[in-house]
């Protein structure tokens, strides 16, 4: 991932100081490199170890790891997203410890509600079977009068899985908030940007992929929401005993 997807990636984890070293990063990246750690942090007015915590909190191995990085981004060409890159991004980000928490919760939730739009939901639809076929009552919906009946009625351990590359969908913003009014717990699955529905959402997962259009047809890759929904229904099955499905790898 780069520095600026990192930064939405993990940005729960960071704090205001956390933030100002970000902002001042990105304003001096073409000058990092003659700038020692302790120089930065004397120019942020802080100490050295608390730009290690930053970049360790962005999965850096060390503060000398981020300035590579940083370098190298500043220093290549801009090309065109192809979709090994996204799938090696997407892997990159996926956490394992979140994608357990979400699998330990689909199992706990009394009922799972799995809403997209257009080209997302013939995901919805196949995690739906996925956890149907472990008895869970998990639903997706082809109409959206119907999504909003089942948000409508959600109660408090019912579980919302949202769908949407651009996070940004009127109908399923209408539908979260809906079912959070009513206590249901929302998991987002979106493109790894700053977006509403991630916003509104109890557990954000995300995948890497952009929006492509070819004389008017959207046609995103959508491998990466498939690679992310199939991750975590292996992590879904291994919860049983005994496991269901393939090991977890």
């Amino acid at each position: 991932m780069t520095f600026a997807e990192r930064l939405i990636a993990y940005e729960d984890s960071l704090n205001d100081t956390d933030d100002a070293i970000a902002d001042y990063l990105r304003q001096h990246r073409g000058e990092l490199e003659r700038l020692s750690i302790q120089k930065l942090a004397a120019a942020l007015y802080t100490v050295p170890n608390t730009l290690v915590r930053f970049a360790k909190k962005l999965h850096y191995t060390g503060f000398a790891e981020l300035k590579v990085a940083l370098r190298a981004e500043y220093d290549a060409p801009a090309g065109r997203v192809e979709v090994p890159i996204n799938i090696q991004k997407t892997l990159e980000m996926l956490d394992e410890g979140q994608m357990a928490a979400v699998a330990r919760r689909l199992k706990r939730a009394r009922r799972v509600y799995f809403y997209g739009i257009g080209n997302t939901n013939p995901f919805c639809e196949t995690m739906a079977h996925y956890l149907k076929c472990t008895g869970k009552t998990a639903e997706s919906f082809d109409y959206r009068h119907d999504m909003y009946y089942s948000a409508d009625h959600a109660e408090p351990g019912d579980l919302v899985f949202v769908i949407s590359v651009s996070g940004e969908t009127d109908q399923l913003i209408k539908a979260v908030q809906m079912a959070k009014a009513r206590g249901a717990y929302c998991v987002s699955l979106t493109s790894l940007c700053r977006n509403t529905l991630a916003q509104m959402a109890d557990c954000r997962l995300y995948c890497y992929t952009q929006k492509m259009e070819i004389e008017g047809y959207e046609v995103s890759d959508r491998v990466p929401v498939m690679l992310v929904l199939r991750k975590l229904a292996e992590q879904y099955w291994a919860l049983f005993d005994p496991p269901i499905g393939p090991p977890v790898k």
